[in-house]
């Protein structure tokens, strides 16, 4: 099976994970020939993958909405990792992981894996069924962020949450609704796992009933409540403030 990524960060992420099977890297020959495109024939030519240059209406068949930067690879998907591998390899640290109970939208799963990637997250758990794998847009919006992060892949969440926490993982949710505020808890020095809910739909209460802590994002007005990945960056990233403050940095 094969897959395509597009956009130069991204494909410049996977070529230097070096963990993709790629087998031909599609360039504009009416592309700008700046820094990232040479460095992607660069990286390309020393793995010795194929690239070729085609027109730009070639490209926009394959990426139709224009947004490939002018260079489309076509590549193997991404390697899906079992959670008992991923409990197993994670053991004695001190290891994050974020949940995603059925968020839909491709931009938002994206975004959300590469603020995890920059706060340190180990894994992203997804729903085989409920929600939205990785796929082209995912890895555009990531930058390539889903090179450097577990995915993982589960029949069910409940499952998981109860595998994660017989090895002890507490289990923290967003719900605007809850009563404690994201930032009255400790991150440091626990292994945790945060669960973000569907944009529409939420957290399902057979997560909530196994969750530890329940917590929300407090905010000054009753507008709606925050775009999901923007809230689970709020979230990780105060557990980053509050490790570095205890290192002493």
């Amino acid at each position: 099976m094969e897959n395509i990524i597009y956009g130069k960060n991204a494909i410049i992420e996977a070529l230097e994970a070096g963990n993709r099977t790629f087998n031909k890297i599609l360039i504009s020959n009416s592309a700008h020939a700046d820094s990232k495109i040479e460095k992607i024939k660069e990286l390309a030519a020393n793995q010795g993958i194929v690239y070729q240059f085609v027109s730009m209406q070639k490209l926009n068949q394959i990426e139709p909405d224009g947004r490939h930067q002018g260079v489309i690879a076509q590549i193997s998907p991404v390697k899906y990792v079992e959670i008992e591998d991923f409990i197993e390899q994670n053991k004695g640290k001190n290891t994050s992981v974020v949940i995603l109970d059925g968020v839909e939208d491709s931009h938002n799963i994206g975004a959300i894996i590469r603020s995890a990637v920059c706060a340190g997250v180990k894994g992203i758990i997804l729903p085989s069924r409920r929600g939205v794998l990785i796929n082209s847009t995912v890895e555009k919006t990531s930058a390539g962020a889903v090179n450097h992060i577990s995915i993982i892949k589960v029949n069910s969440l409940v499952n998981a949450v109860q595998k994660l926490k017989e090895n002890d993982y507490w289990v923290i949710a967003s719900d605007h609704h809850a009563k404690d505020n994201y930032f009255d808890i400790d991150y440091t020095d626990m292994n945790f796992a945060l669960i973000m809910g569907a944009e529409h739909a939420g957290i399902s209460k057979s997560l909530l009933k196994l969750s530890d802590f329940v917590v929300k994002i407090p905010m000054l007005t009753n507008f709606n409540s925050l775009n999901v990945s923007n809230a689970a960056a709020i979230i990780l990233f105060e557990s980053v403030k509050q490790c570095l403050k205890k290192r002493g940095k």
